[in-house]
Formats: C-alpha cells, structure tokens, sequence
C-alpha cells in the first residue's frame, strides 16, 4: 500500500488532520555502530500444521577482537541463530529446532539442544513465561530466547487469520470468521468505543462513540 492510500484510508476511518506519518524532525549527524535483524516467516504444511521459522543476527559497523574468534570484521555477523517451531491449529507446539551458525563463543552452539523441551508448550497467556521456565537463564541462549516472542506473535498471525480466511471463503463476515475476537481494549482501534469495533462487532459496541482525534491528542 502507497503512503498516500494508506493516509486516505486512515482518514477515511479516523478522519485527523495531522497523523505523523514520518521522524518529527529528521536526525542529528550520526554514525552507525549496530544492527540487528530479525524475521520471522509461517508456513503451512501438506500435514496441515504450520512451520514458524526465525532468524536473529547482530552485526557491528567495526571490526573487534574476540577471544574466540579472533577478529570479527565489520558487518559480519556476532549472533547469527536460526529457530522452527511447529504448531497446531491451537498454537501448541509439537516440535521445534535451533541451531546457531555464529555465535562469540564456541560453547553457545550447546544450548540449542535444550530448544526441543519446548514443545508441549500453548502459545498463549503465559507462553513467555513457561518458554523461560524451561529455556531461560542457563538452560538456553538469550538471544534464541529473545526471538520467541516475536516468534509467539508471528504464529498467532499466521494461523488464525489463515483460519478466518477460509471462513470468509466460505461465506461468513469479517467479524464473525474472527472466532478469537474482538480482543476489546488490547489496542487503540479495539475499543468498545471506537469505531472498528462499532462496524464488526456492533453487539459489542458501547458507544457513544469517542471523539478519535481529540482523543488521539489529548
């Protein structure tokens, strides 16, 4: 989507005049040191279960010493770790896998074997917390650890929208193919004042509805 529909279509929905739509201000003169990517991609299987995979890499805008690698140039990568987690249709894990292709010291690689005491585990309230009961501290990596939340997200994404398109497919709205919603009040457009809410799910609905752009500024 351009950045001028995008802007349309938010006006359109939530008519304001002044939405940020870039840095108030561009930068103070500055130079890059670190970078860190992650991504996540879901897949769904011929078996009918969905792959969640993750990548997590740190790279540095200089090069530096490390005992156990010798020199790290820049741009090559301190972290480099790779995650898949399978799931169900209710998000609950049924297998999962890491393993690290760089990493500063030659040890980190061995904590990829405890990734697999996560299946059994619900994504879902308390995933985070159950993941670091049996994978935090010094049972697992910090940074296999850090990409499990977006991970988490990134598979709840991939299977329920899935799961509401092939309910729309076969003919139902786009408020009830959502079985696992309205999420009320767990974000700005899911208020039960708001108008999102109004349209999918009027039953919901507990206007009269707030002024959007008085509110956005306050």
């Amino acid at each position: 989507m351009t950045g001028q529909l995008l802007r349309r279509t938010m006006n359109e929905l939530c008519p304001m005049t002044d939405l940020p739509t870039a840095f108030s201000a561009p930068p103070v003169a500055r130079q890059p040191l670190h970078t860190r990517k992650v991504e996540c991609q879901g897949y769904i299987r011929d078996d009918g279960l969905f792959d969640i995979e993750g990548r997590i890499t740190d790279t540095k805008a200089y090069a530096f010493d490390n005992h156990h690698r010798g020199t790290v140039n820049t741009g090559e990568p301190i972290h480099d770790m790779f995650v898949r987690i399978t799931v169900d249709n209710d998000l609950t894990i049924v297998a999962s896998e890491a393993f690290s292709a760089s990493t500063p010291y030659d040890i980190c690689p061995l904590a990829a074997l405890n990734f697999k005491r996560l299946v059994g585990i619900r994504i879902g309230a308390g995933y985070m917390r159950k993941v670091k009961a049996v994978y935090g501290r010094d049972k697992g990596c910090t940074h296999i650890l850090e990409i499990l939340y977006p991970l988490g997200t990134t598979a709840y994404q991939t299977v329920f929208p899935y799961q509401e398109y092939q309910r729309r497919l076969a003919g139902e709205s786009e408020g009830k193919s959502m079985r696992h919603g309205p999420p009320l009040n767990s974000c700005y457009a899911f208020s039960p004042k708001r108008s999102v809410v109004k349209t999918l799910w009027p039953e919901k609905y507990e206007g009269p509805e707030e002024d959007d752009e008085a509110d956005a500024a306050a």
